[in-house]
């Protein structure tokens, strides 16, 4: 397949990054020519799939929403964190009003819409679980949504958990696995773990699918050998999850995101020898020809 050609997914999941511009990237995802308004079109045509991780901080606005469905083809997803506004600042609470607003100016976005990702402070614990299935009971039915839940407590104990559980399932609410061992299996003193400028959560892990679109973030050490092992078993994960008809994203995150891609890459192997994927060719920036170098 040309690197020029639009991919078409076709996967039981979906692979992705958690951003899409990031000029790292140059002369590998993207074409080392191109600028940032050609990064969307040219990440799209690598990956079915992007955590929307700027809604978080800002709304975009309509025109800016237009373009972003006019530059990927609609099997392409996009999963936005609903604004911190509304997760962290109001916790939930009064937040109708503006949640019905950001889903309105997303719509037009359409088949384009991965699940919403409701991202909750390691302060919202267990009681305040009513408050999240209150909020959760109110959502537009048009739309699929997923929960990230960081309080410790809600994974140290089984009771908690089973009622979290219990709750996203009733609700029809996928669960975003935040996964950190594989970044910490390896050395912390790599210069992209120190140089990170948020400290992941440590969260127990226990694969749950509450809904028909599971996420899985995935942590990665920059170091690509320590990631195998996790990855080895999202992959077993990930086949039975797919086997019994769910439809899983599982998206690649480092404390550098320099080495997002290559993980990505990674993952990809892993998972292509237990579940039926596409081969994923060159991308736009590999397939440029490589000018050689006589020392």
């Amino acid at each position: 397949m040309s690197a020029k050609e639009p991919r078409v997914h076709a996967d039981p999941l979906r692979i992705g990054l958690p951003v899409w511009g990031f000029r790292a990237w140059l002369g590998e995802v993207y074409r080392s020519d191109a600028r940032p308004g050609d990064f969307l079109k040219q990440y799209a045509n690598c990956f079915s799939c992007v955590e929307g991780n700027t809604t978080f901080y800002q709304i975009p606005s309509a025109e800016i929403v237009a373009r972003w469905r006019d530059e990927t083809p609609e099997s392409f997803r996009f999963c936005f964190k609903l604004p911190r506004a509304i997760t962290h600042d109001a916790g939930l609470v009064g937040t109708a009003g503006a949640t019905r607003e950001f889903l309105t100016r997303m719509a037009p976005l359409g088949a384009r819409l991965g699940p919403f990702m409701i991202q909750l402070p390691p302060s919202f614990g267990s009681s305040q679980l009513m408050v999240l299935e209150r909020f959760l009971s109110e959502l537009p039915a048009e739309f699929s949504y997923a929960v990230e839940l960081r309080n410790r407590a809600l994974f140290q104990h089984p009771r908690l958990a089973d009622s979290a559980r219990q709750l996203l399932s009733e609700a029809r609410c996928n669960w975003v696995h935040l996964d950190t061992r594989s970044l910490r299996s390896g050395p912390q003193d790599h210069p992209a773990i120190r140089g990170a400028r948020h400290p992941k959560p440590d969260l127990p892990i226990e694969p749950s699918v509450t809904a028909d679109e599971p996420i899985v973030r995935f942590i990665a050490h920059p170091e690509a050998a320590y990631n195998e092992a996790g990855l080895e078993a999202w992959a077993q994960v990930l086949a039975d999850w797919a086997r019994h008809g769910a439809r899983p994203y599982f998206f690649v995150h480092c404390p550098d995101d320099t080495y997002a891609p290559g993980i990505a890459r990674c993952a990809h192997s892993a998972f292509s020898k237990r579940i039926p994927m596409r081969d994923w060719g060159v991308w736009p920036g590999e397939s440029e020809p490589r000018q050689l170098t006589l020392w």
